[in-house]
Formats: structure tokens, C-alpha cells, sequence
């Protein structure tokens, strides 16, 4: 399929306004993400409708804690990623084109097919996930417009790479997003991610002023960005510029693809930087990858009442009433949190 938001230029260059890399790609060439080729002076997605994951999960394995919780999201992917984390948890189908000389694999399945699994499967959402939503941005968008006529929400889970005009594009029909905050070093996020740090804090505070719900997610790799001093400035930075409602998980690193050399982040390491996030005003700060531990729950910021119990991915309890703590009637953030 021809792709959104590019343009042709001379000798057939095209350059891709979908990610902040913006790619000048030659003709016979694909951008970085390794599944937009240059075709003669087109750009074309060559994952359209191709996807390689498709599952209805729990919401909170997102992570997203305060959209719908409790509920199931139809989830989907991908080949294909804009970043190239050293890290990456999901190498083997994120990287797959870079890594295995351009090879995409994947299921064919329409806008339709994935709206009908998701109602037939009692899921309330659509999340995006796995792999970058935005290089399969023409397939997510159109899924999405169609997802919201069907009264499905959809959700991104990505990187927060994608150009303003992307976000634009997409979001009367963008609800919610959990965004990765790697880092709060353009040196982590060039060296790591091969990326840079500056657009992600411009699509997060975006999405927050076009009203859509947003997390933040940031993985915790020992001895590269668990400096107390950097998690202060990303809890600030969540706190002050895009607001002390804004959930932020912290989540434990494991040894995986290219960072290997070194062991899973310390608990201790988790709950201090949770310290540090409610220390910087932060209302709703969670512990990821390491359930049985505090930090998974919802609590009213108010009054301190336990407001969701969880265990994993698992809502055991949901106490919110209306929208607010059942007790002081504190308004909770979140898209249908009632229980």
C-alpha cells in the first residue's frame, strides 16, 4: 500500500514525514524502520494489514492502569521498528527487517477482520502494540477510524517517535497511549536507541494538550539511567510538564538481545525511583515486572485509600465510584475507571 506523509523528490528520492528521523530514502531503498520502501519515487508500507501478533490481552499489560481497567484489549503488531534499542524485549519481531536482510512475515488480515476479532473476543479496546505503531501507521490509522465507529477505543503503545503530523493525523481516534520515557539523555537515547530524546518529551506533552490519556513507561537498566539525579529530572519533567496526574511505571530491566552484561535491575533500585516520582508530585507511580511488590495498586491521592488492588496484570478490586475515591470523592484520572 502507498504510504501517508511523505513527499517525492528529485532523481526519486522520496523523504517520510512519519517519525522524527524523517528518512531521505533512494529509490530501491527502505527507510530505517526496514518496512517503507522507496518504489520509484513512492513510498510504500510493506506491512499493510501483515501482522505478525494478534492476542486479546489484559489493558494492564500495556501497561495502562487508568483506561478501562480491568478490561480486554485486542492487540496487535508488526514486523518492524524506528528505534534500535540495545534492549529491545521484543527483538525477534521488532528487529526482524533489520536483522534478518529485510525479511517481513506476518498474517494478512484487514481493518475489518481485526475490528470483528476484537467485538467477537469481548475486548473494549484495540491496543497497538508489541512492535512501533508507527511504522504501521496506515493500518493502524484506518483499523482505528473503523475500531471507533464499532464504539472501541484504541490505544498506542510506542516510542513517542512519531512527527507531529502523524499524531495529528491520528488522533481523533487515538484514546489513550503509553509512552516510553527511556531516558532523560539524549547521549542514553542516541547510544541505546539510536534515536534522540527531544521529540519524545514534544509528542508526550502533545498528546497531553490534545486531551488524549497518556502513561509513561520507563525501563529501569542498571548502571545507564538509574542515576537518582536523572530519574528526578524524568519524574519533573512528567510532573511539571505534563502533569502530577500523569501514572508513571517503572519497570525492571532483564538481560536481553544486545545488553546482556549486566543483571535485572534490584528491587531496591525500583522503589526508590518510585520515592523519587512521588517525592517530585507525582499522583500514581508504579512498579512493573516484579508482581507481589507495593506499587502495583491504585491509591486516592487524597486520602491514601486503596482504590484498585492489583496483582500483575489482574484487577483484583476496583473500589472507584463515579470516577472518584468512593471515600473522599477525590476525581481519579483515568477514561471509564469505575468499577
Amino acid at each position: 500500500m502507498e504510504a501517508y506523509l511523505y513527499e517525492t523528490l528529485e532523481k526519486s528520492k522520496v523523504r517520510c514525514f512519519l517519525c522524527s528521523h524523517q528518512c531521505l530514502v533512494n529509490n530501491g531503498k527502505r527507510g530505517l524502520c526496514g518496512v517503507r520502501e522507496n518504489r520509484r519515487g513512492k513510498l510504500y508500507s510493506l506491512v499493510y494489514g501483515r501482522l505478525i501478533a494478534s492476542n486479546a490481552d489484559p489493558i494492564e499489560k500495556k501497561p495502562l492502569f487508568h483506561f478501562m481497567p480491568g478490561s480486554r484489549s485486542y492487540s496487535i503488531a508488526t514486523a518492524g521498528c524506528n528505534f534500535r534499542c540495545k534492549f529491545c524485549q521484543n527483538a525477534d519481531i521488532a528487529q526482524m527487517p533489520n536483522d534478518q536482510q529485510g525479511l517481513i512475515i506476518g498474517t494478512t488480515f484487514n481493518c475489518e477482520g481485526v475490528v470483528k476479532d476484537a467485538l467477537n473476543q469481548n475486548c473494549q479496546s484495540i491496543s497497538y502494540t508489541y512492535t512501533e505503531p508507527t511504522i504501521y501507521f496506515e493500518f493502524a490509522h484506518d483499523t482505528a477510524k473503523l475500531a471507533h465507529s464499532y464504539g472501541l477505543k484504541n490505544a498506542f503503545v510506542t516510542n513517542g517517535y512519531m512527527s507531529s503530523k502523524a499524531l495529528e493525523m491520528i488522533s481523533p481516534y487515538l484514546d489513550a497511549a503509553n509512552v516510553d520515557l527511556k531516558s532523560f539523555s539524549d547521549k542514553y537515547y542516541k547510544q541505546m536507541c539510536g534515536a534522540r530524546l527531544a521529540p519524545v518529551k514534544e509528542t508526550l506533552k502533545q498528546m497531553k494538550a490534545m486531551n488524549i490519556l497518556v502513561e509513561v513507561t520507563t525501563l529501569i537498566v542498571p548502571g545507564l539511567n538509574d542515576d537518582p539525579e536523572e530519574l528526578h529530572a524524568i519524574a519533573g519533567f512528567i510532573a511539571n510538564d505534563l502533569g502530577p496526574e500523569t501514572p508513571w511505571h517503572i519497570s525492571r530491566f532483564h538481560p536481553t538481545y544486545q545488553l546482556t552484561d549486566r543483571d535485572c535491575t534490584p528491587v531496591q533500585t525500583l522503589k526508590t525511583a518510585r520515592d523519587i516520582g512521588l517525592e517530585e508530585g507525582l499522583r500514581y507511580v508504579y512498579l512493573g515486572n516484579v508482581p507481589g511488590h507495593d506499587g502495583e495498586s491504585t491509591s486516592c491521592h487524597h486520602c491514601g485509600s486503596l482504590l484498585i488492588e492489583r496483582w500483575g496484570y489482574v484487577v483484583q478490586k476496583n473500589r472507584i465510584k463515579e470516577g472518584a475515591c468512593p471515600g473522599c470523592k477525590t476525581v481519579v484520572y483515568g477514561i471509564d475507571i469505575s468499577a
